[in-house]
Formats: C-alpha cells, sequence, structure tokens
C-alpha cells in the first residue's frame, strides 16, 4: 500500500525548512536554482546534501561542472527564491552576486554561502541526492533565514529563546535534570 500522493505532499509541507538556491558557472553563463531538500551531512569532512529532480535542467550542468555553490536566503528572499524556482535561462541579469574562491556565483542576498565541490551521487526515487564538499563558507551573522513552511514563505520570531519561555510556561513545572 503507497501514501496518497496528495496526502504526502502535504505532509511534507508542515515540515519548516531554510530555503536555499543551488548556483553554478558554466562557461560565461551563471545557471541557479531554487531546492528545498537540503541538509549538513559531515562534519569531518565538512559535507552537505541536496536533492534535485531528475528532470531539471540544473542537474545536467551540475553533472558537468565541479563546483556549485550554496546559498541560504535571507529574511527578505522570498521573491528571489521564487524568481530561481523559474525555468528562466537569464536569472542572473538582475540579481546581485559575487564569484567565490572556486568561480561559482554567490548570493549577496544569502544568509550563508558555500562553495562545494560535488562528491557523490545516489539515486532516490524521482530525485538524484547529491553530496558535496564545502571548500569554503561565509555567513552574515545578523541576518535571519527565510523559512519555508506550508507552501507559504516566513519568518523566524525573534526575541524568544527556548530556555526562557521554558522557565516562563505555566505548563512545565520543573526543569529536565531537576
Amino acid at each position: 500500500m503507497t501514501v496518497n500522493p496528495a496526502l504526502y505532499r502535504q505532509l511534507m509541507s508542515q515540515f519548516a525548512s531554510g530555503v536555499v538556491i543551488l548556483t553554478l558557472r558554466q562557461g560565461d553563463f551563471c545557471h541557479g536554482i531554487t531546492v528545498s531538500s537540503f541538509c549538513f551531512l559531515s562534519m569531518e569532512p565538512p559535507q552537505i546534501l541536496v536533492c534535485i529532480n531528475q528532470n531539471s535542467y540544473f542537474l545536467s550542468l551540475l553533472e558537468q561542472s565541479e563546483y556549485f555553490g550554496v546559498n541560504i536566503l535571507d529574511e527578505n528572499g522570498a521573491e528571489l527564491s521564487r524568481h530561481f524556482a523559474t525555468r528562466s535561462l537569464t536569472k542572473f541579469t538582475t540579481v546581485p552576486y559575487f564569484s567565490g574562491q572556486s568561480g561559482v556565483p554567490l548570493l549577496t542576498e544569502a544568509v550563508a554561502t558555500m562553495e562545494c565541490r560535488l562528491a557523490d551521487r545516489f539515486p532516490g526515487g524521482d530525485h538524484l541526492i547529491l553530496t558535496g564538499d564545502v571548500l569554503h563558507a561565509g555567513m552574515d551573522q545578523f541576518s535571519q533565514p527565510l523559512i519555508y513552511f506550508r507552501r507559504e514563505y516566513s519568518q523566524l520570531r525573534r526575541g524568544t529563546l527556548i530556555e526562557d519561555s521554558l522557565v516562563a510556561s505555566p505548563f512545565v513545572t520543573s526543569r529536565p535534570g531537576n
């Protein structure tokens, strides 16, 4: 028995995540795509994992390229995410970016960027699972990430620490470990 596809899609929308744009340079042209399946993989060596639909034009470009960029969007990046989710091949004509040490384009409106070397590929249903070795990284420690939840963009709520909310909560009678 399999899960109803519409229900499965709705279930997966319950998982809040950051919004990531993968970028690469091929010759004189820059390319990018918004991805929703991205995560940390390893500290030693530093690696990330990303999944891309097997029908994506970007996948064929990525498999021909040695390096790619990972751009975690800041809280004002919803329009940028939509822009890179289109099939346009001229996505970089109006987008501010700089070239990383490996030559990949990195978005200036990102809360964090990474330059990666494509390490491995694995089949995963209708997607290809890719791992990347992180070679260079940078971040803006004062920005907040863009969040995608229930098929909508959102922002993190500021000013509330989990520790503070535990102390003030009427539902918690003791702290863990007490």
